[in-house]
């Protein structure tokens, strides 16, 4: 770990106790779901966020329940740093009528709104342009909230990624743009698809801040994102962050990643941010191993209670296709 190299803030105990919890929910949430979709107990696609768990859990202690995210199909670490109950987002997942979409959005369509999770999308690179109406939104109505887009390295190289922050900057909107760079674009690398040196270069076209930060280092994480979620809540504008990490595994479930380097994949995956920041927090004395043992526990025992929750939920029934494609009648006589 290392000092805060963007603002000088440095979280404090009890802020970091906190992200490593969330840190811990990512990685277990994780590991449980490879082994219940292997076990052949669901059948669903599924993204590991494997080795990017600082990027949300460092950002959203900066949020409140009030403030969006919007962001993509491989994305579970973005709503669980957020708040989306695991009850909810497992029924989901399994396509119950428990979930958080009722089972018809399934792992790619996840939304819940009460912990401010607006949108998963499944299209790559439209988190931008709804975090735009959203943070247009909240400036109209002058609520102070702030909606973070969350997007891959590969989303910056299409026309919704430069629509989207031209746009916020002329207006101002009170938008966090946050590019987690993976170093893959589905199959492909950086280097092989974007001419950018860095994707936070591109910020300066736009007449924004562009910090381009160690995506894994929870105290530049925080720092980077403490800077623009309080220059967007101060009406300053949007921000870009390009968080450096690397995917642990292949795209999806089931790819065997054989295009991926071995060396710089093993080199990542021994320099893994969760159990580095548990070491951290030890050996500053921030907690000690028997308090984060009891948070490890209590995280796999709601894990347990979570997956029997969602496998024992009905899935919803044929009327439900009829249900949340229009609005009531009553509804829509008020607005007119």
């Amino acid at each position: 770990m290392t000092a805060p190299t963007i603002t000088g803030v440095t979280p404090d105990a009890a802020t970091q106790r906190d992200i490593y919890r969330r840190m811990a929910l990512i990685k277990a949430n994780d590991e449980r779901a490879r082994k219940v979709i292997r076990a052949g107990k669901l059948v669903l696609p599924y993204y590991s966020p494997r080795g990017q768990e600082v990027i949300p859990s460092a950002l959203s202690v900066l949020l409140t329940n009030d403030d969006y995210i919007c962001t993509i199909y491989r994305g579970i670490h973005d709503m669980l740093a957020k708040g989306v109950p695991l009850k909810d987002l497992w029924a989901e997942l399994a396509g119950r009528v428990t979930g958080t979409c009722k089972g018809k959005g399934g792992p790619m369509h996840i939304t819940h709104p009460k912990s401010g999770v607006m949108v998963t999308t499944g299209i790559v690179g439209s988190s931008m342009p709804i975090a735009n109406g959203l943070a247009w939104a909240s400036q109209i109505k002058g609520d102070g909230r702030v909606t973070v887009a969350y997007f891959g390295d590969g989303a910056s190289n299409i026309g919704a990624f430069h629509e989207s922050l031209n746009l916020a900057a002329v207006w101002k909107l009170p938008v966090v743009f946050v590019c987690q760079n993976n170093e893959w674009g589905e199959h492909t690398a950086y280097e092989k698809a974007t001419s950018a040196r860095q994707i936070a270069d591109r910020a300066v076209g736009y007449a924004m801040p562009g910090a381009r930060v160690d995506g894994n280092d929870p105290f530049a994480m925080y720092a980077a994102a403490k800077d623009a979620v309080d220059r967007a809540r101060a009406g300053g504008g949007p921000t870009l962050i390009e968080a450096m990490t690397y995917r642990f595994h292949g795209h999806v479930l089931g790819d065997a990643d054989a295009y991926m380097d071995k060396a710089r994949k093993e080199a990542a995956v021994a320099a893994d941010p969760v159990p580095r920041f548990r070491a951290h927090l030890i050996a500053e004395g921030i907690a000690t191993e028997a308090e984060l043992a009891e948070v490890e526990a209590a995280i796999e025992a709601e894990l347990d209670e979570a997956v029997a929750h969602a496998l024992a939920s009905d899935y919803p029934t044929v009327e439900e296709l009829a249900c949340d494609v229009f609005a009531p009648e009553a509804v829509v006589g008020e607005a007119a």
